[in-house]
This record gives C-alpha cells, sequence and structure tokens, in this order.
C-alpha cells in the first residue's frame, strides 16, 4: 500500500481549503455596493506583540482598498476558534452585518487544524460573509 508524504497530503488540503475560501470570500464581497467592511483579526500568545501581525492584515485591506471596520486579536493561544471572545465579537458583527468579512494574518490565526479550519469557513459563510488571509494557505 502506498502512502502519500504528509508535506504533500498538507499542501493538497490547504490548496483546496484556499480555494474554498477565495470562492466564499468572492461570493461574501460580489453583492456588496459602496465600501466593502472588514475586520482585522490574528491570534496571539501573552509574550507576543499583535501589532506586526495586524499591520500586515491592514497592508491588505488598504491594497484591496476594504474598510477596516475593526481591529482585534484574542491572546488564548492556538485553541478552538469557539472559545476567543474578540472572534465571537466579529462573527456576531458579520451576522448583524456591520462586516463583510474578517482578514487575519494567517491561517493559523483561525486553526491550524484543517477540520477545524474548514469548519470555521462554513460557519463565516453560513453568516454571509468572508474570510481573507493576507497570507495565503499553502504558504508556511
Amino acid at each position: 500500500m502506498t502512502t502519500v508524504p504528509t508535506a504533500v497530503h498538507r499542501h493538497a488540503a490547504a490548496s483546496r481549503l484556499g480555494l474554498l475560501r477565495h470562492a466564499q470570500l468572492e461570493k461574501a464581497l460580489r453583492g456588496v455596493e459602496g465600501e466593502k467592511r472588514i475586520a482585522l483579526y490574528v491570534l496571539v500568545d501573552s509574550r507576543q506583540d499583535p501589532a506586526p501581525r495586524l499591520a500586515s492584515a491592514q497592508a491588505l485591506a488598504t491594497r484591496q482598498g476594504w474598510t477596516v471596520a475593526d481591529r482585534t486579536f484574542d491572546v488564548t493561544g492556538p485553541t478552538n476558534p469557539a472559545t476567543r471572545p474578540q472572534l465571537a465579537r466579529l462573527l456576531a458583527a458579520a451576522r448583524r452585518q456591520e462586516i463583510h468579512g474578517i482578514l487575519a494574518a494567517s491561517r493559523v490565526d483561525i486553526s491550524d487544524d484543517d477540520k477545524e479550519y474548514e469548519a470555521m469557513l462554513e460557519h463565516i459563510r453560513t453568516l454571509g460573509a468572508g474570510l481573507a488571509l493576507a497570507r495565503e494557505e499553502n504558504i508556511l
């Protein structure tokens, strides 16, 4: 029996999830007339300054011409996204259509677990919003 190397499998999963995320983001923003409002979000540990990660997200927002409606971070470390208060606040803002999407510095701000990440993509999609990343899924 031949097994697929872990690196190849991870790259394929990252590519698939990246395509899914891009399609969802495009769909969420397609119908927006006027300013596209997004919120910047990063996840840091207690010893980490969120400013550089927020700056990388801000750079993408600026390039895209998106309006940054909020900037926030959680200091919980790599926990389940459902347990992060600031991410929950942004999801509630998306539900109320106050923002059209969340812009994170990289996938690890959401989850490095494929199933958890895909579930969060689905949750964001059901809110009518999208997820943007300053650093693509397949870039380590």
